[in-house]
C-alpha cells in the first residue's frame, strides 16, 4: 500500500471553495481504486494550509488512477474549478508507507 500525502497552500480568503473542491475528489479517488482519507482544513493554524491523505494498493495503481482522471469528465470538472476559482496557491505530493499492525 502507498499513501499519498499532498501539502495544499491555499489561498486564504478561499477556503470554502478549496473546501467544496476536496468534497468533488473524494469519491473520484475512490471510483478509481484509491481510498481516501479525508482533506484536513485550516483550524486553528495557519489560514492557508491543508492538507489530504489517500492511499492506493500499489504507486503503479496510483500511477493507473493518475493516468486514468486525465480522461475522465468528472475529474477535468473538478480540476477546472480549482483552476476557475483558484483556491490552491500551489500544492506538493510526497508517498508514504504505512505501518500497520
Amino acid at each position: 500500500m502507498i499513501t499519498c500525502y499532498v501539502h495544499y497552500e491555499l489561498e486564504p480568503g478561499k477556503v470554502a471553495e478549496f473546501e467544496h473542491y476536496a468534497k468533488l475528489w473524494i469519491p473520484l479517488v475512490e471510483k478509481f481504486g484509491g481510498q481516501h482519507h479525508g482533506y484536513f482544513l485550516p483550524h486553528e493554524s495557519a489560514n492557508d494550509l491543508a492538507l489530504a491523505l489517500f492511499s492506493f494498493p500499489s504507486l503503479a495503481a496510483y500511477e493507473q488512477y493518475r493516468k486514468d482522471s486525465m480522461k475522465d469528465e468528472d475529474c477535468q470538472k473538478a480540476f477546472a474549478y480549482a483552476e476557475e476559482t483558484q483556491c490552491i496557491r500551489r500544492y506538493d505530493r510526497q508517498f508514504l508507507r504505512p505501518v500497520l499492525k
